[in-house]
């Protein structure tokens, strides 16, 4: 039987629409894997935090300390640098790419300063935490905790994830408020400008901790407004 012409026309359409979609089809996540690694940045993040806090509670051999907590920084690191590849491989996201990035970016962040923290115990050969690091410490252990809660709920309503916004905000002021309390006690009472130097500067590095926290619930609620 003779085919018209615009029969094979509309056949090579059809076919034509068929390939566009398999291919768009086959570009499409086929699971959250970017969930999966933000989640898996967040656990590791809320480690960091958790062996920072021991570090203030159970003040030992700091060297080591820091070590443990640097190994798991390059881990992070690490989760960082996949998610990155995962973005750069994958056509179609689950969420827009900048939000990828910058989520993945501020959950770094915060490991960061968290190893800044232990450095500067090592650096400045701290010989004991005083009650503000002690405090700021399980300040931020506690917002990373709520990170990591608000991070699990990505894919849920806003009511769910402003919940845990809520409380990493009321943490990161209280966090303002020891760091602030205590740099003012520093030039009350300290009389080594050394030790001035030494304190303000840590203090200054858990708040900054807190703030990337902040960052982070900011992200997410950004995240989940669009997608709502």
């Amino acid at each position: 039987m003779r085919v018209s012409r615009r029969s094979r026309t509309e056949q090579r359409t059809a076919i034509h629409h068929s390939g566009a979609r398999t291919a768009m089809f086959s570009l499409m996540p086929k699971e959250d894997a970017f969930f999966d690694m933000f989640k898996k940045a967040a656990h590791n993040m809320i480690e960091g935090s958790r062996l920072l806090k021991n570090m203030m509670d159970q003040f030992g051999d700091l060297a080591a300390q820091a070590k443990h907590i640097k190994d798991v920084e390059h881990i992070g690191d690490g989760i960082t640098h996949d998610i990155a590849t995962k973005l750069n491989q994958t056509f179609i996201t689950p969420i827009d790419r900048e939000d990828i990035h910058d989520l993945a970016s501020a959950l770094d962040d915060i490991l960061d300063a968290v190893e800044a923290v232990a450095d500067r115990f090592v650096i400045y050969k701290i010989t004991k935490p005083t009650e503000a690091a002690i405090r700021l410490a399980d300040i931020l252990y506690q917002a990373s905790v709520a990170v990591g809660q608000a991070v699990d709920r990505v894919g849920m309503s806003h009511a769910q994830i402003n919940e845990c916004s809520v409380k990493v905000n009321s943490l990161e002021n209280e966090a303002d408020r020891v760091s602030r309390d205590a740099i003012s006690g520093l030039f009350e009472k300290e009389t080594d400008p050394i030790a001035v130097i030494k304190w303000k500067e840590i203090y200054e590095t858990f708040e900054a901790g807190t703030d990337r926290c902040e960052d982070v619930a900011n992200i997410l609620e950004r995240i989940v407004l669009k997608h709502n």
